[in-house]
Formats: structure tokens, sequence, C-alpha cells
């Protein structure tokens, strides 16, 4: 199995520009919210517990990322859940509203994410590799906690292997 470092070091290596990776912090979190919305129907009773496709895919997403790192793997766990229940509150309404705001978010998160890898001149990592699906929101939390100054050592070690941020020409002149 992959380690956290080569998840993130393959996913980055698509994601040196800070337009495009600035495009994955309202992207990627409307299209996983967008997931969720569309998976939350149907529901089945299991056991007391309301059981939702997009339950199971946040469980199988969840032990994912607990495998990868504890730490990043507890906090995708809890948005993976208000996730959930973003999507929950959605199914529960009429069927076009539940359809509509699930395919808007869904079509939005996309093209906002496609604008994103025109500025980067690259096809998106899942293209090559479609772990590169499930790695986007770990890649969006993990630049979060860079750039709240935190995980110097993660963030060396994936700069070791997919390089740095490039610095955009008009932002190093000023």
């Amino acid at each position: 199995m992959k380690s956290l470092v080569d998840h993130l070091s393959q996913y980055a290596a698509y994601h040196r520009d800070p337009r495009n990776i600035a495009s994955h912090f309202i992207g990627i979190p409307l299209i996983v919210v967008a997931v969720a919305v569309l998976l939350s129907r149907p529901e089945w009773a299991l056991g007391g517990a309301w059981v939702s496709p997009a339950v199971l895919v946040s469980l199988a997403s969840a032990w994912f990322y607990l495998r990868l790192e504890l730490r990043l793997g507890v906090l995708m766990t809890v948005l993976l859940g208000l996730s959930v229940w973003a999507g929950h509150a959605l199914a529960q309404q009429s069927t076009l509203v539940w359809l509509s705001s699930g395919v808007a978010m869904f079509v939005i998160g996309w093209a906002i994410q496609f604008v994103g890898h025109y500025y980067e001149g690259r096809k998106p990592a899942f293209v090559d590799d479609v772990t590169g699906l499930i790695v986007g929101p770990l890649f969006v939390v993990a630049e979060l906690a860079f750039m709240l100054g935190m995980r110097h050592d993660l963030k060396e070690q994936i700069e070791a292997r997919a390089g740095g941020v490039r610095v955009n020409r008009k932002n190093a002149a000023a």
C-alpha cells in the first residue's frame, strides 16, 4: 500500500499552480457534498440506524484515510460525516430540490476544477490514476494545514518529490 506521502506527492505533482490549488478549495468540497447528496437516497434501516449509499462510501473512504494516517484520517472522517449530514438533509427535501442541488453542486465543482487545471496546464490526476478521486479531498485538507503553518514535515516530504508550488510572475514582481 502507498503511504500518505506517496499519495499526496503523486497528487501534488499535478497541482503546483496556486490558482489550481485555490480552485480545489472550492471545487472539491462542492463535489464531495454533491456526491453525499446524490447518494443519500435511498436509505435503509439497519440495526436501528439509517444507512444510505452515502454512508457506505463515506465509511470506506474514512477507512482509507485512517489507514494512511490517524490524525488526518480522523479529520477527514469528521468532514465526511458533515458531508453525509448535509447530503441527508437535502435528500429529505422534494425530489426536485434533492436532485437539482446535488447535480448543480457536482457540475459547478467539476467546472471549477477544470478551470484550475487550465491554469495548471495539466490534466487532472485522476485521469492517470483513479485514486486521485479519493486523494483530492485529503490534498485540500493537507494544503489547508500547510497554509496554517502546520505539518511542515509532511509539506517538505511532498515538495521534495513533487516540487514547490509555483510562484506567479505577477505576484513575484510585487
